[in-house]
């Protein structure tokens, strides 16, 4: 078995617990491929055991599996390096709420033995696909939570020509326009009043941030429409951000979005569901009058 590992610089503290993970992975009979700037790191850290690296560049070849060590930006991050190949992905959180990375450091011999003995489902998440007909969005248009439209500047509204499937839905006036996945709809969607949608809906959300109209709500909308959104700003340019990858486009830039022809492989130990996690992590369903 080749599992590749993917990583971010993470608290000290948390050396031991991931030292022991690589350890037990090798001598589990495992072969452990890390990421090379993440092993640049590690070797900082702890004394390795036997391992290769890998970098962007690599074909993943026979690769069963990533893990992802960090939070959920890190995740989004390594579902990059994925692209469309069905490599299963498994999330370790080293950061704040790891929502996608669901194994706790607590957890992680745990969570080793569940893998090895294959007490896992794969879940199949949905991307976006974002294109258009006078920018390229880098080497990966695509976006796991969410594609958000803004201001560039920061500083004031913009407008949103919005149309699905060639018919025209909205004008928002707002601070932007988020379109997020099931997936993302727990993250920047939620925050600012969009639904939560469980992750194997065929669904986009779109949310206007701080629509200056009141009937101006959330939507939500078959993933096999067409979005079609020109954005335009008094003073300039408009933001477009993939996840966490930021993009500048002239104020009148006009942007389709599509169901992504790919999706990402995730991996569900025995034991954990959505809706164990957002009661875990979100507090869903807590009543402090029961305490």
């Amino acid at each position: 078995m080749l599992i590749y590992i993917y990583g971010i610089k993470f608290d000290s503290d948390y050396a031991p617990v991931i030292q022991s993970l690589l350890e037990r992975m090798v001598q589990r009979g495992i072969q452990v491929s890390i990421f090379e700037e993440f092993e640049r790191f590690l070797t900082t850290q702890f004394l390795m055991p036997e391992h290769t690296t890998f970098s962007p560049t690599t074909t993943f070849e026979g690769v069963d599996a990533l893990f992802s060590i960090g939070g959920d930006g890190t995740l989004l991050d390594a579902a990059t390096l994925i692209g469309s190949r069905s490599i299963p992905v498994l999330g370790f959180n080293t950061g704040r709420l790891g929502f996608l990375s669901h194994v706790s450091i607590a957890e992680v011999d745990a969570a080793l033995d569940l893998f090895i003995q294959g007490e896992y489902d794969v879940e199949r998440r949905s991307l976006i696909h974002v294109r258009s007909n006078d920018f390229t969005f880098g080497h990966f248009p695509y976006a796991l939570n969410e594609v958000t439209i803004n201001n560039a500047s920061r500083n004031e509204m913009i407008n949103v020509h919005a149309s699905i499937d060639g018919k025209f839905l909205s004008n928002y006036w707002a601070d932007g326009l988020i379109i997020a996945t099931p997936t993302g709809s727990t993250a920047y969607s939620l925050s600012c009043g969009g639904p939560i949608v469980t992750p194997e809906c065929k669904n986009f959300i779109l949310t206007p941030i701080s629509a200056h109209n009141l009937t101006a709500r959330p939507l939500v909308i078959s993933d096999s429409s067409e979005v079609q959104l020109k954005a335009t700003s008094r003073n300039g340019n408009i933001l477009i951000t993939l996840d966490s990858e930021p993009f500048q486009l002239e104020s009148g830039c006009e942007i389709i979005l599509t169901k992504a022809p790919f999706e990402l492989h995730m991996i569900l130990l025995k034991g954990r569901n959505f809706f164990r996690t957002i009661r875990k992590k979100m507090g869903w369903g807590l009543d402090i009058r029961q305490d």
